[in-house]
């Protein structure tokens, strides 16, 4: 068993018409569930908020959502409130093939620090659990796919990569929020990390 696929925040919030969609976020489900057939092990993150989470626009007086902001770890961008915990928006997207999943990794849950990755917190020191599981599992090889490529999926894709995993993401199966540039700056990023970027045709 050396190969899994990490299914990132595939979540109601991040679908059209969630509190912080990204576009075609659901165009993207069955061809991911089509894909878990493929591997040894599949691992679902799960945004999971509480109210009031620090990464929220409305936690922050007069700040609009997708402004700027320098926290304790670093810069922070200020989000819509989205995928809170117990809510519809923060459940899996109803055609997501959740039962296939080995095992579902909540992030984001800490109110003080966000965690676009499913490895560490934004603070890049707290680690999630995830690479544990990942080494007592045996697994070398991870495949990244879901929401958004230039966010969770990028900063989950460079860590992966940082931590010894040999890691390809399915550009095909992401879809970005590209807010100023991210998109572009993520591909950059992750190729610079050595992340193998592909399609279903490359």
């Amino acid at each position: 068993m050396t190969n899994a696929l990490i299914v990132i925040d595939v979540q109601n919030d991040f679908c059209p018409n969630g509190a912080l969609a990204v576009p075609d976020g659901d165009a993207i489900v069955a061809n991911i569930n089509a894909l878990m057939e493929e591997f040894d092990a599949t691992i679902l993150t799960q945004d999971w908020h509480p109210n009031g989470h620090s990464s929220f626009a409305s936690s922050h007086a007069d700040a609009a959502p997708y402004s700027g902001v320098e926290m304790p770890y670093g810069p922070q961008v200020l989000w819509p409130d989205h995928c809170v915990q117990g809510t519809h928006g923060a459940e899996f997207h109803s055609d997501l093939n959740v039962d296939a999943a080995d095992l579902i990794v909540r992030k984001g849950y800490n109110p003080a620090i966000d965690s676009y990755s499913a490895f560490f917190e934004n603070d890049q020191v707290t680690p999630t659990g995830l690479e544990g599981y990942l080494r007592t599992r045996g697994i070398t090889d991870v495949t990244l796919v879901g929401l958004a490529t230039d966010f969770c999926v990028n900063f989950s894709a460079q860590d992966a990569a940082r931590l010894g995993f040999n890691v390809t993401v399915r550009t095909d199966l992401c879809r970005a929020i590209d807010l100023d540039g991210s998109l572009t700056a993520g591909i950059e990023e992750m190729e610079k990390a050595g992340v193998i970027l592909k399609t279903a045709e490359s």
